[in-house]
């Protein structure tokens, strides 16, 4: 088996150096996603990890219980949805320069 070149070896530190980078942005990177109507508003990191859920103070009783779980439920999944695509778009530079089939 042949060792890598140095490169080789240079490539791959620069790699992994922008890969810690792009993580350090993905932790900082904040999504907001609010229900149509406004009374929920979720915010997620680009590493899909919750940094906030607010819901107004009127859905809050008990008669709104379904419908409060509904759109916490909707909201938080837009969330994801405007993460994982801010994410992948942020993390296709990256891809390109490794040089993987199909990507």
């Amino acid at each position: 088996m042949a060792m890598p070149n140095f490169g080789q070896m240079r490539d791959m530190y620069q790699m992994a150096k922008k890969a810690k980078q792009m993580q350090k942005e993905l932790k900082n990177l904040e999504i907001e996603a609010s229900s149509p109507d406004g009374s929920v508003t979720v915010v997620l990191s680009g590493e899909l990890k919750p940094v906030s859920i607010s819901v107004n103070e009127e859905m809050l009783s008990p008669e709104n219980k379904g419908q409060l779980e509904k759109l916490l439920k909707d909201t938080l999944s837009e969330a994801m949805s405007r993460a994982q695509s801010e994410s992948a778009a942020r993390m296709q530079p990256l891809l390109k320069d490794l040089n993987l089939p199909g990507m």
